[in-house]
């Protein structure tokens, strides 16, 4: 592990002792920086980086923290109105209740025609507002009733701990998130390949509308995804970045240097763990059963961040099936894998006949 101005230092040791699961802190507090050498970042109120495909949260501070988290909120509007509108170009009028909504906008007008892909681009790359109640009123024919669809989604991502009352992330009473939530929901929506264009999007020709994720321009590898910013929330980011074949996705929750904070965590996440391939699709891994030996494959690779420290703390274990009803799925299952990490479970999955 390199060296750099702000080493990443050990958040709680005993994690480490206990699963060798080291979560690093970018910039340790324990470095006492002079005025002469202050970074041109500043630590966000909670801040979250994770690993697209495994979840794994490679630093987090503060994550369970509940805030505001102001036009973030998108992310969430943007793969609510995906999963429950099958045509795009679906063309939709728009209704006075949608025009003439405070905050950013594209200036809508009622009785203007646009598509539902247009409002998204719309919503994800100008933020507007006046976007997210059109896409709302019609997903849900109200803003209550989309707003329960919203939630239902981010339940679907494993965040639990928000609620979302809006789609446009403005200033209201329990409409809240965490970062550890937003990272949750930003790579559930990352999965949605539509909307991963969208966001990865610098400049949507049709309308004329550049993408205000600077991330987009300023970052190597950078693929999105939202900026936020009002009085309660203070500025916020979620971006996401690929490179050597990882995919991460930053939170940072009311920062003053969103993007600087921002590139300083997803360089040490990047310097500091590697995408390792854990077990491949073909690897032959035998089972024991009774006093026979079985040759049996994942047909799937399987990748995982790791530290350096951690890639031969893998153990990878193997189990027959007693007992089974062979049908014609199960009929060339032959037992089960477990991947462990410092003997925690990461992974497990059927073994099939090579």
């Amino acid at each position: 592990m390199r060296n750099k101005n702000l080493l990443f230092r050990v958040l709680t040791a005993s994690l480490f002792f206990a699963y060798c699961f080291m979560l690093f802190v970018p910039g340790g507090k324990s470095e006492r920086v002079s005025a002469a050498t202050t970074p041109d970042w500043v630590e966000a109120k909670a801040e979250c980086v994770m690993e697209l495909n495994s979840r794994r949260v490679l630093y987090e501070s503060h994550g369970d923290l509940r805030l505001p988290m102001a036009s973030t909120t998108k992310i969430l509007t943007a793969i609510t109105v995906l999963e429950n509108v099958e045509q795009l170009k679906t063309k939709i009028e728009i209704p006075p209740d949608a025009a003439g909504i405070e905050g950013s906008s594209v200036y809508l007008k009622a009785g203007d025609v646009y598509t539902i892909e247009e409002l998204l681009y719309g919503l994800m790359l100008r933020s507007g507002n006046d976007c997210a109640t059109a896409l709302a009123l019609y997903c849900g024919g109200n803003i209550e009733t989309f707003s329960s669809l919203m939630n239902r989604t981010a339940q679907k991502a494993g965040a639990l701990q928000s609620r979302f009352k809006n789609p446009h992330g403005l200033p209201c009473d329990g409409h809240y998130t965490t970062a550890h939530d937003l990272g949750l929901i930003t790579g559930y929506a990352m999965e949605n390949p539509i909307f991963r264009t969208i966001v990865s999007t610098k400049y949507y020709q049709p309308r004329g509308w550049q993408n205000k994720n600077k991330m987009l321009q300023i970052y190597e590898g950078g693929i999105g995804v939202k900026t936020g910013y009002t009085k309660q929330a203070g500025r916020c980011l979620v971006s996401a970045a690929e490179r050597d074949g990882m995919t991460l996705v930053c939170v940072v929750l009311n920062c003053p240097t969103t993007y600087e904070r921002s590139a300083k965590l997803l360089d040490d996440a990047f310097d500091s763990y590697r995408n390792v391939k854990v077990l491949g699709a073909k690897t032959p891994l035998t089972v024991t059963e009774g006093n026979k030996e079985l040759q049996g494959k994942t047909k799937q690779d399987i990748y995982y961040p790791l530290l350096k420290e951690e890639e031969d703390l893998i153990e990878i274990r193997t189990k027959s099936i007693k007992n089974i009803i062979k049908t014609e799925k199960t009929k060339e299952i032959i037992g089960q894998f477990e991947i462990y990490l410092a003997k925690r479970l990461l992974f497990s999955g059927n073994l099939y006949k090579l």
